[in-house]
């Protein structure tokens, strides 16, 4: 049956198979959570269909980002495959970077993408790369525990409540953190956490004119609330805590609260992998009452560097692993919990699919995002956890490092928030902006 299918979706592609089997290896960069580990177990099922062998590189998320800037800036060369998200994309795009991904076969249904997927990865209306999962975030937790405790989650809590839910099923005897957040440095590790919250206790990275906002009382509201929530209820070490460490926390039964993307639920509630898989509940992510959630927005997607002799090849690729069979594949084999979220209209429509418990409140929580307005003022940037311009990257990858030292008691949230508004309004003024 899992041949069938990758014969299936190779014959959709409408490239010439012989063709294809002379190409040589493709080498995809990818990140190492778990939906892309597991397409690397179906890897078989294209070359047998396609006779395009692939090697992978499976790197930590900062890592990878790393490595694939600085490959695709300076034309090495080295990946035919990127996984990249909502941030390059377009900005990559724009500058003639990546391979437009038009002439995709009429059976891979590209108007099937959700239209938040498509949109935060096109430029000028041209898709330049293709959502193998998207997410926004929302809050996993223990029903028993909150049961425990004597409350009740709300499907839309404040982080008032938050608050107080964690103290109240924190156990340090039992080694139950009452909530596990992310801290560890990193633009899009804890930098993107902190930002999305940010947005739900008005606070900013830019005003209107650009100019930095970390001197805003805002942005201490929202640092200081955090640091206190998680010295008092979140586990030891938590500044070096990012996505894998936190599930792994929650999996081992050591969080009572765990916000972040909704791509994790399927993890959570796995009863292979989690020994809390029984007790997991959902609601949105929280918000202070000023009209914005913290919910972020984002897709790991595939895209092709320009440049890359195996274009065709790519392209053939891209279309097996983000097209409808591939998630027949998987959902076949391990479930329909387990199939990559977030991507495609017709997963949502789908009715043993809307049998998944996390189902809706994925899909609430990606269609209530909106990186055009993600803050409560006005911004002149698109995006919730980050800002999509160039120079982000660079200047959030050092404001994250700021934030980790204070986590990690190395120093106050004012000290930290004085060194961002001097690094970043010099980094934008050097800019140009």
């Amino acid at each position: 049956m899992y041949l069938r299918n990758a014969l299936r979706a190779a014959t959709a592609m409408t490239l010439v198979a012989t063709a294809a089997a002379h190409a040589d290896t493709l080498t995809i960069a990818t990140v190492n959570n778990g939906d892309m580990i597991r397409m690397q177990g179906y890897t078989d099922k294209f070359t047998e269909a396609t006779g395009i062998d692939v090697e992978w590189v499976t790197l930590e998320e900062n890592v990878l980002r790393q490595r694939v800037t600085t490959d695709i800036t300076t034309k090495g060369g080295t990946f035919d495959i990127m996984t990249i998200g909502m941030y390059e994309t377009p900005i990559w795009g724009a500058n003639g970077w990546l391979v437009p991904l038009d002439g995709l076969s009429e059976e891979y249904d590209v108007g099937d993408i959700l239209p938040a997927m498509a949109g935060g990865l096109s430029h000028d209306g041209t898709l330049f790369a293709a959502p193998f999962y998207g997410e926004s975030s929302m809050i996993m937790y223990r029903t028993d525990l909150m049961e425990k405790a004597g409350m009740e989650m709300p499907d839309a809590p404040t982080w008032q409540f938050i608050k107080e839910a964690a103290a109240a099923m924190t156990d340090r005897d039992a080694e139950i953190n009452g909530i596990c957040l992310r801290g560890k440095a990193g633009w899009g590790e804890g930098g993107a956490f902190i930002t999305a919250m940010s947005n739900s206790f008005g606070a900013r990275w830019f005003d209107e004119e650009w100019k930095p906002q970390f001197d805003q009382p805002e942005w201490a509201d929202t640092l200081n609330f955090y640091v206190a929530m998680m010295n008092e209820s979140g586990p030891a070490g938590y500044a070096t805590n990012g996505f894998n460490e936190n599930l792994s926390l929650f999996q081992q039964g050591k969080c009572g609260m765990w916000i972040d993307a909704t791509v994790a639920a399927s993890f959570v509630t796995n009863p292979d992998d989690s020994t809390v898989a029984d007790h997991v509940g959902f609601a949105l992510a929280p918000d202070t009452g000023l009209g914005k959630r913290s919910n972020w927005l984002w897709a790991w997607a595939l895209a092709i560097p320009a440049g890359t002799q195996q274009e065709d090849a790519a392209k053939q690729f891209i279309e097996w692993a983000t097209s409808k069979d591939y998630i027949e594949l998987v959902a076949e084999s391990e479930g329909w919990a387990n199939v990559p979220p977030g991507a495609r209209t017709s997963l949502y429509e789908n009715p043993e699919y809307q049998k998944v418990p996390f189902a809706k409140m994925t899909l609430d929580s990606i269609l209530s995002a909106d990186p055009n307005s993600p803050t409560v003022k006005p911004v002149p940037y698109v995006g919730i956890q980050f800002a999509a311009i160039p120079e982000f990257a660079g200047i959030a990858t050092q404001v994250s490092q700021e934030f980790s030292a204070v986590y990690a008691g190395q120093q106050t949230v004012e000290e930290a928030l004085a060194k961002a508004q001097a690094f970043t309004a010099e980094e934008m003024e050097a800019a140009g902006y």
